[in-house]
């Protein structure tokens, strides 16, 4: 890439401390109301869905890592996903954020490499993966990495990150010590295949993470490049798999150009819905009073960790530094930033030394970062799918949260309908005033604040699910992150 100085920075080495590879969330008091969520699987004779780990049937070594990492029953799209997956199904999974669906996909996964003896080697001067998993972001891949290794620890299979914002040379060398799962962002992948380094040809599986965001128009032409790419495998000779929180219909039929014509659509709760353990407020506001605002609401959250989503990059350095005069101590994370300062905010963030964290919508999706109580929608997306991923950073693994939304009718009232249905889906109290200017935006022909619109068996077929979206931009618009789309 020649964009810019050529990058050096090295990431500092990972600790092979077993206490840091298998530090977990520990799940919250709603875990166990998981399994009261309605799912949905639909497609020609799904295998049968499990009850326990146990009946997942995986090694020994899997399955001390798995107790190792606390996980002590799956959730529904574990309980489902992993006997779809370790049955030969090419999947697409919609489920709410926070819902374990890393390790429904790399159980299965692994299980499946370590049950045939794949071995990394380092010998080879182009490594052939057999797992190449892609997802939006840098800080969601390299957290989608962190959970292969913890998963592989003590086995032959050995996971690789390649993402953006660090030395070239070093990827290539650590993707020569040898690589059975690759994990990576889009630009970084294609590049790394591109210099010969990455053979395709062994790939039995293909992992779209936050697939809506893979395919839609800032990525889609680089996962057709991707499927397209000499040696990789036709989907009908591999295991493609896709997930996400959201899936608008024009992306699941998009989807669908990715799939055996054979795959399973499994939807835990609402397409597109929220987490009910989020508690939403939604609070009236004018474009100058959302500081005053913001900082009345800081006032309460104290040093509880708090992310703040602002729609430019500009604007991201603008009001963190805004709080940082104010005394509260902040940092930001967007796509401008270097990688080493993305590390560290996100360092600084977790560890509680700056218990805010402004961001673009670069931080909306994925995210794992414990003990997030709050997230602040200072600006609005302009999509309701972006709202969802936003406020998923909280209300995670069964654990509460609550998400501040600041709606100025002036300029979210294109939104304000699609709010009202997620909020009332999520049972959340909706505002008088908020029903009212959706009553009156644009297009309100039957408008209906609690309808609630699930996945039909027939609509599959097509790759059509029902997602009652009340947007009608064109699909293009939908889910692009504002002005911070990542690329590598």
């Amino acid at each position: 890439f020649s964009r810019g100085p050529k990058v050096t920075y090295v990431p500092p080495a990972l600790s092979e401390d077993e206490s840091s590879i298998f530090a977990h969330y520990e799940s919250g008091i709603n875990f166990d109301k998981y399994d009261d969520i309605l799912v949905d699987v639909s497609g020609h004779d799904p295998p049968k869905a499990i009850m326990t780990f146990e009946e997942a049937a995986l090694c020994e070594s899997l399955n001390r890592n798995v107790s190792k990492s606390g996980y002590k029953k799956p959730t529904p799209v574990q309980k489902h996903g992993i006997p779809i997956i370790s049955a030969g199904r090419d999947l697409m999974a919609c489920a709410q954020t926070g819902s374990g669906k890393t390790a429904a996909f790399l159980l299965p996964i692994l299980q499946r490499l370590m049950a045939d003896g794949v071995a990394a080697s380092q010998f080879s001067e182009v490594q052939e993966p057999e797992v190449i998993v892609v997802a939006p972001t840098r800080e969601l891949i390299n957290q989608i990495y962190m959970e292969a290794r913890k998963f592989a620890h003590g086995t032959c299979v050995r996971p690789v990150v390649v993402y953006g914002g660090i030395s070239t040379g070093y990827t290539i060398r650590e993707v020569l010590k040898g690589c059975n799962v690759l994990c990576g962002t889009p630009g970084r992948l294609l590049d790394i295949i591109g210099r010969g380094k990455i053979g395709l040809s062994k790939v039995r599986y293909l992992v779209l993470d936050e697939a809506d965001r893979m395919l839609d128009m800032g990525f889609e032409p680089d996962m057709r490049k991707l499927v397209s790419s000499p040696g990789m495998p036709p989907k009908e000779d591999r295991q493609t798999l896709m997930f996400s929180a959201t899936y608008p219909e024009d992306i699941q039929r998009l989807a669908a150009d990715f799939l055996k014509t054979d795959y399973l659509f499994l939807a835990v709760g609402v397409v597109g819905g929220a987490c009910s353990d989020v508690e939403q407020v939604v609070v009236q506001v004018t474009k100058f009073s959302k500081r005053d605002q913001l900082l009345e609401v800081l006032k309460t959250t104290g040093t509880e960790r708090t992310m703040v989503f602002v729609e430019t990059k500009r604007q991201a350095d603008f009001i963190a530094t805004f709080l940082c005069q104010e005394k509260v101590p902040t940092t930001s994370i967007h796509g401008d930033r270097e990688q080493r300062e993305r590390e560290q905010a996100l360092g600084d963030f977790r560890s509680g030394k700056c218990p805010v964290l402004v961001a673009t919508s670069v931080a909306a999706r994925g995210l794992d970062i414990k003990d997030v109580q709050h997230v602040v929608n200072f600006d609005l997306p302009n999509n309701i799918d972006e709202y969802v991923h936003r406020i998923g950073r909280t209300g995670r693994c069964g654990n509460t949260g609550k998400a501040v939304c600041f709606f100025d009718p002036e300029a979210d009232g294109n939104l304000a309908r699609s709010l009202v249905k997620v909020l009332s889906g999520a049972q959340q109290e909706v505002p008088k005033w908020l029903e009212e200017v959706a009553f009156n935006a644009h297009g309100t022909i039957g408008f209906n604040p609690g309808g609630r619109v699930f996945a039909s068996t027939d609509s599959r077929k097509g790759g059509s699910f029902q997602n009652d979206r009340t947007t009608s931009q064109p699909a293009a618009a939908l889910g692009v992150a504002g002005d911070d789309d990542e690329w590598e």
